[in-house]
C-alpha cells in the first residue's frame, strides 16, 4: 500500500517502511477500535463498510468497552470483543490485561476511540499496523505507526474515513450507513409531516433550556399546524416527556412519545420530517438514517457533528451564547419548506 499524503497526515519512519510491504488483498485481519456511546456508535458504521471494500479478504473485529454497547453495529463486522468497562470495576488489573489480549494478533489495528483504554490496548495489541486519528502528537508517537488529523470542523463520520483514504481507499461520499432494507423501505415512504423533539443529552451542560424547548414547540404547532410535533423519552430517569403535557393538552397537533427500544427508534426516526434536538445520539442516528436534522448547539462544538450535506442544519450563535427560540423556529419552518 501507498500513503496517499503530503503534510495532511503524519507516519513514522517504520511505520512508511511497514505499509509499504502489504496489499490490502493480502490483509487477514483487523481490529477497529470504537469505544463510545450510540451517537458516537453509529457514526463508525461507514468506516466498517468501506474497511469491508478495501480489505476484501480481511476478519473484521470490533472491539468495544462493556458500558458502551448499546448501538454497536456488530451487523457489519465478524466478531466482537469488549473490554472491562466503568460499570465492572471490581474487574483486577490481571483480568483487565488478560481480556486486551483476549483481542489476539491482527494486521492492521484502527484506534477510532482515542481513549485510555483504547491506548492500552494498542499497547498489548501484536498488530503489524496501527493507525488512529488522536488529539495530540505525543499520542501518535508513542502507540502508532500512522495517524490523520482528528479535526472539529469535520463531521466525524467522514473524518474516520480518512483513516482508509490515508492508505488509498475510495469511499464514498456521502458516507453509506448501511441500514437493512426494512429501514430503506421506511425511509422510502417516508412522511414528511412530523417533527420530533429530543429535548435531552448525555450531560446537562449540552441541554438548551426545558423552557425553550416548550416555547419552541408551543410556537411551531401553531406555525406549522398541518405537522405533528413529537416529543421523545429518552430512557433515562430524567428524560421523561411529563413536564411537557402542558403542550399535548394545549395543541391537538403534539404529541408525547414514551421511550422506545433502539429498533422502534430507528423505524420512528426513519419516517420522521425533521428531528430537533441537543448535541445528542438521538440526532447522530437520524443523521444516520438521512432523516433532516436541526441541532442545537452552544456548549460543543457543531462542525464534528453536523454533516454539510443532506438537509441538515445546526442552529449556534457565534459567541456561543444561547441560541433564541425565534432562530431556531425560523430554522425549522425554512428545512420544512424544502420538503
Amino acid at each position: 500500500m501507498k500513503l496517499w499524503f503530503e503534510r495532511g497526515a503524519w507516519a513514522s519512519k517504520r511505520g512508511r517502511h511497514k505499509i509499504a510491504g502489504i496489499k490490502p488483498e493480502d490483509v487477514k485481519r483487523i481490529a477497529v477500535i470504537r469505544h463510545a456511546a450510540l451517537g458516537d456508535m453509529v457514526l463508525v458504521r461507514p468506516f466498517l463498510i468501506e474497511a469491508r471494500k478495501f480489505f476484501p479478504n480481511a476478519e473484521i473485529v470490533l472491539s468495544l468497552v462493556s458500558n458502551y454497547t448499546y448501538g454497536a453495529p456488530t451487523d457489519l463486522v465478524d466478531s466482537v470483543h469488549i473490554l472491562h468497562g466503568s460499570d465492572q470495576k471490581r474487574a483486577s488489573f490481571k483480568e483487565r490485561i488478560a481480556r486486551a489480549r483476549e483481542l489476539g494478533e491482527v494486521d492492521i489495528l484502527f484506534d477510532l476511540a482515542n481513549t485510555t483504554r483504547s491506548r492500552y490496548l494498542c499497547l498489548l495489541t501484536p498488530a503489524k499496523i496501527k493507525i488512529g486519528f488522536p488529539y495530540w502528537w505525543y499520542i501518535r508517537n508513542l502507540f502508532l505507526d500512522a495517524a490523520v488529523h482528528r479535526s472539529d470542523f469535520s463531521f466525524e463520520a467522514i473524518n474516520m474515513l480518512d483513516a482508509l483514504m490515508l492508505l488509498g481507499a475510495n469511499p464514498g461520499i456521502p458516507p453509506n450507513f448501511a441500514w437493512p432494507k426494512e429501514i430503506a423501505d421506511i425511509k422510502a415512504e417516508r412522511p414528511n409531516k412530523s417533527v420530533v423533539y429530543f429535548p435531552f443529552a448525555s450531560v446537562a451542560s449540552k441541554c438548551w433550556p426545558r423552557a425553550h424547548f416548550m416555547e419552541l414547540i408551543g410556537q411551531a404547532a401553531k406555525t406549522m399546524p398541518d405537522y405533528e410535533h413529537v416529543i421523545l423519552a429518552g430512557v433515562k430517569p430524567e428524560e421523561q416527556v411529563t413536564d411537557y403535557q402542558s403542550l399535548a393538552d394545549a395543541h391537538h397537533n403534539v404529541r408525547l412519545q414514551n421511550a422506545l427500544d433502539l429498533d422502534a427508534a430507528t423505524r420512528m426516526l426513519a419516517a420522521t420530517g425533521v428531528v430537533v434536538s441537543n448535541d445528542t445520539g438521538v440526532r447522530n442516528l437520524a443523521i444516520s438514517l438521512d432523516t433532516p436534522t436541526l441541532g442545537i448547539f452552544f456548549s460543543t462544538v457543531p462542525y464534528r457533528y453536523w454533516p454539510r450535506y443532506g438537509n441538515h442544519q445546526a442552529v449556534f450563535n457565534a459567541d456561543g451564547s444561547m441560541p433564541a427560540v425565534q432562530s431556531v423556529l425560523q430554522t425549522l419552518v425554512e428545512m420544512t419548506k424544502r420538503h
